[in-house]
C-alpha cells in the first residue's frame, strides 16, 4: 500500500509508512493508529526521534497533549486532593497529591500556586481531561516534580524544542563547556532556565530561543558573542 515515510509532506488522514524500523515504534504527536494502519492527524512533516519515535514535525503553537509527553506546567490551584496545572493546552491538567515520589495520605508534597512543575502526562485524550504523574514507571521522581525557585520559565515553538532535545543539540553542548545552568525542556514548548545571575539566565534564554534560526556552523558563534557580553559586563 501506497503512503507517506520519514520526511515527506504529511496532511490528516495520509496513511504513514513506518519501514526499516526494527522494534517496538512509538506513535508521537500527530500521528495514530486506526485498524491495521498509521494515520497522520495534523499538517507537518513526518519524523524519526530517538528510541523509534514518529511524529509530525508541524509549525502549531498550540499544544496538544499527547500521552508519555514530559511537560512543563504551573500550578494555578490546589483543591482537595487535586492540583490543576497549566501545561498551555485547551485544558489544564490535573495533578493527584499521590502522583509524587514517597507521597502518602500523611506524607504530601509540598506544592504551591505558581509552582513550575515537570510531569509526565498519564491520560491524554480529546475525551479526558489531562493528568499528570511526576514519577516514573518505578514510582522513582527522576527530574520529575516542583522545580526549584530561582528559576526561569518561558516558551518557545514546538520546533525548537524537538531541536533542543535531539540526544546531541550542539547549542547545548558548546553553552556547557562555558557556563554552569539547569535546563528542563517540556514537549508542550517551555522551557525552564537557572543559571548563576539574572543577566545570564537571560542571555542564555536568547541564545536558546535564537537557536532556532540558526545554523549548525552559526552555534559557536553565537556562543562566543554570548561569553563576550558576559565577561564585558
Amino acid at each position: 500500500m501506497n503512503g507517506s515515510s520519514e520526511g515527506d509532506v504529511v496532511v490528516p488522514g495520509d496513511v504513514v509508512r513506518l519501514t526499516g524500523v526494527k522494534g517496538k515504534v512509538v506513535l508521537g504527536p500527530g500521528l495514530a493508529r486506526t485498524g491495521e494502519g498509521v494515520h497522520a492527524t495534523k499538517c507537518g512533516v513526518l519524523r524519526k526521534g530517538g528510541n523509534n519515535i514518529f511524529y509530525v514535525d508541524s509549525r502549531q503553537k498550540k499544544y496538544v497533549p499527547a500521552k508519555g509527553e514530559c511537560v512543563l506546567g504551573v500550578v494555578t490551584n490546589a483543591r482537595g486532593d487535586m492540583f490543576k496545572v497549566d501545561i498551555g493546552s485547551s485544558d489544564e491538567a490535573s495533578v493527584s497529591y499521590l502522583a509524587f515520589e514517597n507521597a502518602t495520605k500523611k506524607n504530601r508534597p509540598l506544592v504551591n500556586v505558581g509552582d513550575v512543575l515537570f510531569g509526565r502526562l498519564l491520560v491524554a485524550s480529546k475525551d479526558m481531561e489531562p493528568e499528570l504523574v511526576c514519577v516514573d514507571s518505578h514510582g522513582k521522581k527522576g527530574r520529575l516534580g516542583v522545580l526549584p525557585d530561582g528559576g526561569f520559565l518561558f516558551t518557545c515553538s514546538l520546533n525548537l524544542v524537538r531541536k533542543l532535545l535531539r540526544p546531541e543539540c550542539p547549542l547545548l553542548e558548546a553553552l556547557g563547556k562555558q557556563l554552569a545552568f539547569e535546563l528542563v525542556v517540556g514537549l508542550n514548548g517551555r522551557v525552564w532556565l537557572r543559571t548563576g545571575s539574572v543577566r545570564e539566565t537571560l542571555l542564555v534564554a536568547d541564545a536558546v530561543l535564537a537557536y532556532q534560526h540558526l545554523q549548525p556552523h552559526q552555534v559557536q558563534h553565537a556562543v562566543d558573542q554570548l561569553i563576550y557580553q558576559l565577561s564585558s559586563s
